[in-house]
């Protein structure tokens, strides 16, 4: 059993093909995905998917998918006057387990920095009185994501940092205030993923969340025909699936003490306690 905890399935790569998808997660041994909104459009697209497919997940053999809401950094600037009470009339729909894809990104900087502040904390407050976990997204804040969810005073009920590649100070920082650590594909990167798979080893079992961030970040240890033997076109060849997420395992495995089935253990009860799952 495992838990994918980001899988953006409202992607356009994924349109028309979400059910065979999750079929193929499902037949590899990933039971739950978190299927990740990152702005009003796919919050409700989500929310309202995960409806529409629950009565029928256990004929269809799907995986338990549960959505989050929430507005990305990149989206800050294009919000309109009543987006947070439509976000959190959103997270108030079954099957909504957690406020996010939230955070700051001041590497692209697609948004305006101001902008970005004033979303997540809008965002931070409402995980706050609706008591749901916060999926955050950290590139290149300068310590300003961990400064402003230090400011909610331990009121949320938790937090992961999504698809991490920070630094050590980061990570002891994130790991000292009690935070998961979500780690994609990027392990698996030869060149990029160098540093991680040293920082991985700091992070206690406890603490570790995987995730694929599909159909981002498709890892380098996913076999060449991997498409093929999936019967998958060649226009599948570089994307990035929930059926990835063994390859993930297997990556932090081989920069750790701990073998696929620890890790797999360990990060299932993690996200079950998180995102509060049914076992």
């Amino acid at each position: 059993m495992s838990t994918d905890i980001c899988v953006n399935l409202a992607n356009g790569q994924f349109a028309d093909e979400e059910v065979t998808i999750l079929e193929r997660a499902f037949s590899v041994g990933v039971t739950h995905c978190i299927l990740v909104a990152n702005d009003l459009a796919s919050s409700h697209f989500l929310a309202n998917w995960t409806i529409a497919t629950a009565a029928d997940q256990g004929t269809r053999r799907l995986p338990i998918c549960r959505s989050t809401v929430g507005v990305h950094p990149h989206d800050a600037d294009n919000l309109d006057a009543d987006w947070l009470d439509q976000v959190r009339s959103i997270a108030l729909m079954p099957n909504v387990c957690a406020i996010g894809e939230t955070g700051l990104d001041f590497n692209r900087n697609y948004s305006t920095q101001i902008n970005q502040r004033r979303c997540f904390d809008a965002q931070i407050e409402l995980a706050h009185e609706l008591q749901k976990p916060l999926l955050v997204h950290d590139r290149d804040s300068g310590g300003e994501v961990a400064a402003r969810l230090a400011n909610a005073n331990g009121g949320l009920p938790g937090v992961v940092i999504h698809c991490f590649t920070g630094s050590e100070d980061e990570l002891e920082c994130y790991l000292k205030a009690g935070y998961y650590i979500g780690i994609t594909g990027w392990i698996a990167d030869q060149k990029r993923g160098t540093e991680l798979r040293q920082l991985v080893q700091r992070i206690p079992l406890e603490q570790l969340l995987i995730e694929t961030d599909a159909p981002f970040l498709r890892p380098q240890n996913v076999p060449v025909d991997w498409h093929l033997a999936n019967n998958l076109s060649s226009r599948h060849k570089r994307r990035c699936e929930p059926a990835h997420l063994p390859f993930v395992i297997d990556a932090i495995a081989a920069s750790t003490r701990h073998s696929p089935e620890q890790i797999s253990q360990a990060t299932q009860k993690n996200a079950e306690r998180l995102f509060n799952l049914e076992p």
